[in-house]
């Protein structure tokens, strides 16, 4: 009896040696087609060829692809475990040509497998064609098939379509007879649902290309996509009538009842099929890139798991199950798909995750709904505004309270849930904040609304296709985008990363059938979506437009390598200074990177040489960075750093590089752990070099570095190194003396700095730096304000002038305005005695109101702004007095 591998490598075998190339399966989060939620036929990946627009060294191709059908059009997630042949994930084997060969070969090449290699009963087999196919119907009979065992269907059943728009064509079909004793017709017979005859392949014949309007039109070169189903023939082959009962599956239900210390026979076989199905869809999806969420594919995601680890629920298990079966799968099909393998760890530990918390959950969530149905009569709903505080409180989805309350008989006020939901919603929206052209917070709530969170890609891939779903033009909702028009626009998904936590946001290309254009900035919206600012050329962006998506690889490059030098000097930084040391903000961009951090004091040489020297051993170990998906409190308990305004939900990616050799590291294992959201390089030498630039004031108890990394880095050095070799020549003295003299001579500017500094300071005390005599304090709602203009100092000046005009006067209010060419520096001080009264800070806000600023911060005694302009530094001091007054 032939196993599934056996059979598998039989099919592919039989296509090679008829001239096809074999293809590796293509990913289940298709590249190519933005109208899929997941890679559904074995001829996603080839869809573009069909089509014309790709073409490949080979025009014929076979495979055997994974494939999930758990959402949007093509979902059996409902029916898996209680029917003999539906599952979420399956491998589909196929045979594909590209305008090289059509039907009068293509049919021989089914019938001879099936009938020949497979040797199965020809007698056992009937077929269909599509009621118009004369040609497929005179080829059947050609190759043997009786007339009366050749079935014209008029439906859609033997008219394939991928999707609602994409290649499509008539099929026939291949049915295998299983005899009498089975209750069922033919296809076409009100009896066909029956388990009699079973289709066991689908020949598609890839004439006509359907568009969104419904149109269809003859493609140019005609083609064939064939799809068999490894599972169903598997069974076949193997005398069995029912998919889960062949021998990959049966493993894998076996290895579930071990699991459980159940029968995989008894009364739980329905669960243990369940769990067998979504063990594989799960898994696969895992090793893809896919992580359970709350959005889009992952929330599909996670809605598998959850179901398959309410089954084990069900079976009694008392701790995490689905994770333990991961080595069963492998085993079975880790050789034919080696992301599998490699992934395992990976897919064992988000397993397990998901399991222990939605165990919490359920068990928790049941509680609670206990305690909310106590106070009910028998028959009434639950209130919507109950359930929705299960959901949001307590993480208890809206389907799994439907569920335990439809075993009480019971029901959910759904209307309630809703109203709760817009709710929140709402307060949502008056919650958040954008800034430029992005602060108009109601469109993009209104666009979330409408389309849902955009898939974000950009972890595996920085290039992809996309489908455009809204398009924003001077905050309004638009239709499309002229040549040279610039907006936003938000597509179903996205490679490119949306600017947060510190990192830039992306920019790059994007291409349609008519034309290109540019992506200036992506930025990240309310409601998960991605926002690109986008110019379009040649010809007009329009919604629906379908695009490949192209992020600026050297650019992305540069800023993966800055964010991952970041993590390791957040690290090292902690190892030179101490533990207190945590960032307080950051910036990656493609030319540099910037990190604050808690510290009171400059760093020494010494200090920064430790720092950039242990940066560099980190990057020379080239070790992998690794990222997981775990609670915020998981992370944290192995020792991951939170970073600073990173608001972080249920689930955070923690990112891993170093293995600790030096200073404290994390665990004594790995050298810098952190819950990060942006995107690393895959091995700390991809950074190549790191240069620490400076370190500076960034303010009270802030510190920033500078640095540079990558080929900016050598460039850095290669300058410093020229200008060593110029002062050399020019002394006529080796390099090593000359580079004393310069450090000499920037100790030297430095003092001369300080002294300037100073003397600017003497000077506006002495009432000079704005061409007079100073003015003099005078009295508002009952103190001393002493308010001046200043022109000749930074702002750097203000507050020790702030110090000494408090000192001066003893008891009152300070405002300091400071000409800075061209923009205007702010700083306010109080006396200790009035601070109960009045507030620095909010003296410097009124003032940079009036300045065309925005905000200013600091202590009640002491706080600094800025504006763009001090033009009206005189009504800025109007309104300070004002609000002193307390008019």
């Amino acid at each position: 009896m032939p196993s599934l591998n056996d059979i598998r490598s039989t099919f592919l075998n039989f296509f090679e040696r008829n001239g096809h190339q074999v293809v590796d399966s293509s990913p289940l989060v298709p590249r190519n087609d933005p109208t899929l939620m997941f890679t559904n036929s074995g001829m996603v990946q080839f869809k573009n060829c069909f089509t014309g627009v790709e073409t490949r060294d080979y025009v014929r191709a076979t495979t055997s692809q994974k494939c999930v059908r758990a959402g949007g059009k093509h979902n059996d997630l409902d029916n898996v475990g209680y029917t003999a042949r539906h599952h979420t994930f399956f491998e589909m084997l196929g045979n594909f040509s590209f305008g090289d060969y059509f039907k009068p070969e293509a049919i021989p090449f089914a019938w001879e497998l099936i009938t020949k290699d497979f040797d199965i009963d020809p007698k056992r087999l009937l077929t269909t064609v599509y009621h118009t196919d004369d040609e497929a119907f005179e080829i059947w009979k050609k190759v043997g098939v009786p007339e009366d065992r050749i079935i014209r269907i008029a439906t859609s059943d033997n008219f394939w379509q991928m999707g609602p728009t994409g290649p499509c064509g008539p099929c026939t079909e291949i049915f295998y007879d299983h005899g009498d004793h089975i209750w069922g017709g033919p296809p076409g017979s009100p009896e066909e649902d029956g388990d009699r005859f079973i289709e066991i392949w689908n020949v598609v014949f890839m004439q006509n290309e359907q568009f969104e309007d419904g149109s269809m039109r003859a493609l140019d070169m005609q083609s064939i996509d064939t799809g068999m189903g490894l599972e169903r023939i598997g069974a076949l082959l193997q005398g069995k009538h029912d998919n889960y009962d062949t021998d990959l599956m049966r493993s894998l239900i076996e290895a579930s009842a071990h699991a459980t210390s159940q029968d995989p026979d008894g009364p739980g076989n329905v669960h243990h099929r369940v769990i067998a199905d979504h063990l594989r869809s799960t898994s696969f999806l895992i090793a893809d890139g896919v992580m359970p969420s709350n959005e889009g594919r992952g929330y599909v995601l996670r809605r598998i798991m959850r179901r398959a680890m309410r089954h084990a629920h069900l079976l009694g298990a008392k701790d995490p199950v689905m994770h333990r079966l991961v080595p069963a799968l492998v085993q079975q099909m880790g050789a034919a798909y080696p992301e599998l393998g490699r992934a395992q760890a990976m897919i064992e530990e988000t397993l397990k995750l998901e399991e222990t918390r939605f165990k919490q959950t359920l068990d928790r969530g049941l509680r609670l709904l206990d305690d909310e149905l106590s106070g009910l009569d028998d028959e009434a709903p639950l209130p919507g505004a109950a359930a929705f505080k299960l959901y949001d409180t307590y993480g208890f989805p809206l389907d799994l309270t439907q569920d335990a309350l439809r075993e009480k008989g019971r029901t959910v006020d759904t209307d309630g849930f809703d109203a709760a939901m817009a709710e929140q919603k709402a307060k949502a929206r008056a919650a958040w904040s954008g800034t430029g052209e992005t602060k108009d917070a109601a469109i993009w709530f209104d666009l979330a609304d409408a389309h849902g969170a955009t898939d974000f890609l950009g972890y595996d891939t920085e290039v992809a296709e996309g489908q455009v779903v809204a398009l924003v033009l001077d905050g309004e909702s638009v239709k499309a985008l002229e040549v040279g028009q610039e907006g936003w626009m938000i597509v179903n998904q996205t490679p490119f990363y949306g600017e947060s936590g510190g990192q830039v946001g992306d920019t790059g290309t994007f291409l349609k059938s008519d034309g290109s254009g540019t992506v200036s900035d992506t930025q990240k919206m309310p409601g998960g979506l991605f926002a690109h600012r986008v110019v379009a050329e040649k010809s007009a962006l329009n919604v629906g437009d379908a695009l490949e998506l192209r992020v600026d690889h050297a650019r992305r490059s540069a800023i993966r390598a800055n964010h991952s030098a970041t993590h390791l000097l957040h690290e090292a930084l902690r190892n030179a200074l101490g533990d207190h040391v945590a960032q307080r903000g950051s910036l990656n961009a493609a030319d540099r990177l910037r990190f604050d951090f808690s510290h009171a004091k400059a760093l020494s040489a010494e200090e920064l040489t430790q720092v950039e020297a242990e940066i560099n051993h980190y990057i020379r170990q080239n070790t992998p960075v690794e990222t997981r998906i775990m609670t915020p409190d998981d992370a944290r308990a192995i020792g991951a750093q939170a970073l600073f305004g990173e608001k972080y939900g249920d689930e955070v990616r923690v990112v891993s590089m170093g293995a600790a050799d030096t200073g404290k590291g994390s665990n004594g294992k790995t050298y810098s752990i952190e819950l990060c959201g942006g995107t690393h390089v895959k091995q700390t030498g991809d950074i190549g070099l790191c240069v620490v630039l400076s370190d500076s004031a960034s303010s009270a108890g802030v510190r920033r570095i500078e640095a540079l990394t990558g080929q900016a880095a050598l460039d850095h050095l290669a300058t410093q190194e020229a200008r060593l070799t110029a002062v050399a020549t020019v002394l006529k003295a080796p390099a090593a003396e000359v580079e004393d003299r310069v450090k000499a001579l920037m100790d030297e500017r430095k003092s001369l700095a300080n002294e300037v500094a100073q003397l600017r300071r003497e000077l506006a005390m002495a009432g000079g730096a704005a061409g007079g005599a100073g003015p003099e304090p005078v009295e508002v709602g009952g103190l001393k304000l002493f308010a001046q203009v200043l022109s000749g100092v930074s702002g750097k000046d203000l507050p020790p002038l702030i110090d000494e005009h408090k000192a001066r006067m003893g008891s009152g209010a300070v405002l300091l305005i400071a000409d800075t060419g061209g923009k205007a520096a702010v700083a306010a001080g109080v006396t200790g005695d009035l601070t109960d009264r009045l507030s620095a800070v909010d003296m410097v806000r009124t003032a940079v109101a009036e300045l065309g600023g925005k905000g200013g911060g600091g202590r009640p005694d002491m706080a600094q702004g800025g504006g763009a302009s001090a033009e009206n530094a005189e009504a800025a001091i109007a309104a300070v007095k004002t609000l002193i007054a307390g008019e």
